[in-house]
Order: C-alpha cells, then sequence, then structure tokens
C-alpha cells in the first residue's frame, strides 16, 4: 500500500489543501463507476505532490453500511489509495454523506483515516474554514431531515443489521442509486433564496461573533462560488458524476476546478462566467 505513490516524495513541502465530494462509487455517472474510479486515481496521482491535506467531503460511495465483519464489496483500489496518501504524510479527512451516513469505525480502524459525521471548522492557511457534506443543513427539507433522523437513530442501525447482508444490500444500493439519479437530473440552482446552504451561511454568520472565511460544502451537485457582503466565500464542491470538480486552497485564494477536460465554470455572484 505504501508503494501505490511509487514517486510520492515524503520530504516536499506541501502547499495546497483539496476538497472533493460526490462521487457515489457503485452507481454510474457521465462515465461507469470503475471509469470514474479510474479517473478519480490518475486524479489523486496527478495531484499528490501538491496536496498539503485532501478532504473528501461525504458521499464517496452511494451506499456503505457496516456489518460487524462485513463492508460492501468494490471500491478497494480507492480505499487503498486514500490509506496510501494518508501513510505518506498526506492527511486524509473522511466526512459522511447522506449515501454513505452508515460509516462507522473501519475507516479510522482499517485505514488510519478520520471520520467526521458531522460539519467541523478548521484552521488552514490562516482562514477560517467550515467543513461539512451539507445535508439537512438550513431552512426547509423537513422531510429528509426527519428521515436523517431515523437513520442516524441506532434502534435503525440495529434492525437494518439484523437484515443479512447478502439481502439488505442490494436493497439499499438500489433504492439508494435510484434516488441519487432522480436528484441529478432534476438539479439546477435555486438562486440565492431558495438556496438552503447559502441561507444557512447567512443565519450561522448573523449568529457567530466570529464567523467563518470559507464554508466548504458538497450535497447540491452543483459548482458554486458564492460570495457574501462580507468577504466570506460559500464554495460547493459540485461532483464526480457530471461535473469531475474539486476546490483547491493555497495560501491565496480558494478556486473551484474541473477535471478531465470538462470546461465549465462554477455558479457564481462575482466571477466573470
Amino acid at each position: 500500500m505504501r508503494d501505490y505513490f511509487c514517486n510520492f516524495p515524503s520530504y516536499l513541502s506541501m502547499k495546497k489543501v483539496f476538497f472533493c465530494s460526490d462521487f457515489h462509487f457503485g452507481i454510474d455517472g457521465i462515465e461507469s463507476s470503475k471509469e470514474r474510479e479510474n479517473l478519480f486515481l490518475k486524479w489523486l496521482k496527478e495531484n499528490s505532490e501538491e496536496m498539503e491535506a485532501l478532504y473528501v467531503v461525504g458521499d464517496l460511495f452511494d451506499f456503505w453500511f457496516e456489518y460487524k465483519r462485513v463492508v460492501p464489496k468494490g471500491g478497494i483500489r480507492v480505499l487503498a489509495a486514500l490509506a496510501a496518501l494518508n501513510e505518506n504524510g498526506v492527511p486524509v479527512h473522511l466526512f459522511t454523506g447522506n449515501h454513505d451516513q452508515w460509516m462507522f469505525d473501519y475507516f479510522t480502524e482499517e485505514l488510519g483515516i478520520p471520520l467526521y459525521h458531522d460539519p467541523v471548522t478548521k484552521i488552514i492557511h490562516g482562514k477560517k474554514v467550515f467543513i461539512g457534506h451539507g445535508d439537512g443543513l438550513g431552512p426547509g427539507d423537513h422531510g429528509y431531515k426527519f428521515i436523517k433522523k431515523v437513520f442516524r437513530n441506532r434502534i435503525s442501525r440495529s434492525l437494518f443489521n439484523a437484515i443479512p447482508p447478502g439481502i439488505g444490500i442490494p436493497i439499499a444500493k438500489y433504492w439508494s442509486g435510484a434516488s441519487r439519479q432522480k436528484g441529478v437530473r432534476e438539479n439546477s440552482f435555486l438562486g440565492e433564496e431558495n438556496e438552503w446552504l447559502i441561507q444557512y451561511c447567512k443565519d450561522l454568520m448573523a449568529h457567530d461573533a466570529h464567523p467563518p472565511d470559507l464554508f466548504v460544502f458538497g450535497h447540491r451537485h452543483l459548482p458554486i462560488d458564492w460570495k457574501f457582503d462580507n468577504g466570506a466565500r460559500y464554495i460547493n464542491l459540485g461532483d464526480w458524476i457530471q461535473y469531475h470538480s474539486y476546490a483547491v486552497l493555497d495560501n491565496t485564494a480558494i478556486k473551484l476546478e474541473f477535471y478531465h477536460g470538462t470546461l465549465r465554470e462554477p455558479i457564481s455572484n462575482h466571477l466573470k462566467i
């Protein structure tokens, strides 16, 4: 595993922090899930020498449930690559999303990768950065928020755990994949007043004496770069189903970028598009 990045210079001083989300490995997008895995692995190898840290901000898999002695089949090359990156001195931070929220201790114990179930605040290159998947935040969407509470409930987890993996995993993967494909087809920018994560950022800043300089979320499957009146920024990372988008933060600025020849611009209220 340590040899995965064979040319990785452990002594190199890193300068950039990378953020990505919403790969949903296990379902197809523009490319098949396997093709997207190959793209992600290629992207990691091409950028590993510049990485100071990597934040995978939720929905790495379209479905994940850890039984006591069983984890879902597939994604082993992705897991190995993330573990190798982490072992070679680039801290990897993994967040659960609404599709893989049933990640527990496997990633921490087996791969040495810290796992976050809720948003966190980090100081990165002198900036206060608020990072989270973004599901269940902001006004509205009460039906989903209720479902999220049910899924996070220990009793619900115990009940699902009682279903044999050969039955439970196929059923959950089918439901999860159908739900995500429908959501991607219908996704579009709703306008500032109706984008719940923009409203969430505004509300948090209004009630925080020292608000974040930067908000980084996934979940919306839209690359968004939004600047607030106080200079703070909201970055939505988009996804790797349609956009192959990610963000890079160095000591001067954060920028949304697109991989694999995807010539696009983020939705923005301050960039020239």
